[in-house]
């Protein structure tokens, strides 16, 4: 689950990350006193920031022709008119394809006198079994393009998960930054509180791009977090009631939601041969093979290893809400799973949808011969497939894709 920047920098704050003077405003009306209070606070300027789940805002384009999702204000006033842009209109970034996000949040910021980013952030490396805190000299860029161009400025220090991050590994990166004084010691607080916020909210990634070296208004340089991004481990937010609160459904495809309320996977593609998987591997295998036999997947749909009827005829509703789906393939491996259940299913959710569109089904696995056998005398229209191959085939061919 992804939260907006400001709620990121909200959660960040509380395990002791420096943030700067924000305030997120949600209307018009509270535009004006959110930036009377950030220059009250010292700021000569004020920053307006388009709180949308999507990176290229700065650079992103309003619908309206606008340009840019993240603007500078010299005054109050300024603040206000450049806000009557950008609320309630939809953005176009390089994230959020061409139908962009409507804006529904703004984020009232101070403006930090940057002297110099970077990059930081925590994840789970899956290989090691262990979190890594990556860090770079080169904040503000995508870290795929630094990887790419320049993989010797990306630092790691992987994290022991029993005993947690020790001071020497942040001051260990803090070094690594080239930074010295008192940024060098702000920055070993800021990772340890980084790292603090990814292990007690079980997230799957904090990102902070850019990391700053701001000067303060006394002269002196401190590190803040000038931008952050927050995504969390959806299967633990059972345990975050308070983060399951920031869940922001305006940011989420509408059959995505539906389909979460069925604790189905689904994410939606541009193709039209929608597919009804268990497992996310053999998901991603069925979408790859469709491809190979020249047909264009609709759909990422994991039913996952235990799926009932109701949840088979929930996801054919939820993939038939899709006017470009022309036809669909259910590809099912049983281990868990009992085939003749999801074949079942299968026969209810066609009676029920008065399925229109070609169907083909393959089972294999745990008990497919009686899965077979109630598809073959279930008296609806289903083409059975031999195999992975066999069924994408005879999708594609039934769908009329080259």
């Amino acid at each position: 689950m992804n939260i907006h920047e400001y709620q990121a920098k909200q959660l960040l704050a509380k395990y002791g990350v420096a943030v700067p003077l924000e305030i997120p405003a949600k209307s018009l009306a509270e535009v004006r006193p959110a930036a009377e209070k950030i220059v009250a606070g010292g700021s000569a300027k004020i920053v307006i920031k388009s709180q949308i789940h999507a990176g290229g805002r700065g650079k992103g384009t309003f619908k309206t022709g606008f340009q840019g999702g993240v603007k500078v204000a010299s005054s109050v006033d300024e603040a206000v008119s450049l806000a009557e842009k950008m609320l309630g209109n939809v953005l176009v970034t390089k994230q959020t394809g061409g139908d962009g996000r409507r804006v529904q949040t703004l984020l009232i910021s101070e403006a930090a006198k940057v002297k110099k980013e970077f990059y930081l952030a925590v994840l789970l490396d899956r290989a090691a079994g262990r979190p890594v805190i990556m860090a770079s000299t080169e904040g503000g860029m995508d870290i795929e393009e630094v990887a790419g161009k320049h993989p010797e400025k990306i630092f790691k220090e992987w994290i022991d998960p029993a005993v947690g991050i020790m001071p020497y590994q942040a001051r260990k990166i803090a070094d690594a930054l080239g930074l010295r004084g008192d940024p060098f010691n702000a920055a070993a607080k800021l990772i340890a509180g980084v790292f603090k916020t990814w292990w007690e909210c079980d997230a799957a990634l904090v990102e902070l791009n850019p990391l700053a070296v701001a000067e303060l208004r006394d002269g002196k340089e401190t590190v803040v977090a000038l931008d952050a991004k927050i995504s969390l481990d959806d299967n633990a937010l059972y345990r975050h009631k308070d983060l399951q609160e920031m869940r922001d459904f305006n940011e989420e495809a509408p059959l995505e939601i539906e389909a979460s309320k069925y604790g189905l996977n689904y994410i939606k593609l541009d193709g039209d041969i929608a597919c009804l998987v268990n497992g996310a591997g053999l998901a991603m295998a069925t979408m790859d093979i469709i491809q190979h036999f020249g047909g264009m997947p609709a759909n990422f749909l994991d039913v996952g290893g235990g799926a009932s009827k109701e949840q088979v005829t929930a996801a054919f509703k939820i993939i038939l809400s899709d006017p470009k789906v022309k036809g669909i393939l259910v590809n099912i491996f049983g281990g868990i799973m009992d085939c003749n259940v999801i074949a079942t299913g299968i026969v209810a959710a066609v009676k029920e949808t008065h399925l229109g569109i070609p169907l083909v089904v393959r089972l294999e696995g745990n008990n497919v011969i009686a899965g077979r056998k109630t598809l073959a005398e279930s008296g609806v229209a289903i083409i059975p497939g031999d195999s992975m191959a066999d069924a994408a085939q005879k999708v594609v061919k039934a769908v009329g894709s080259p």
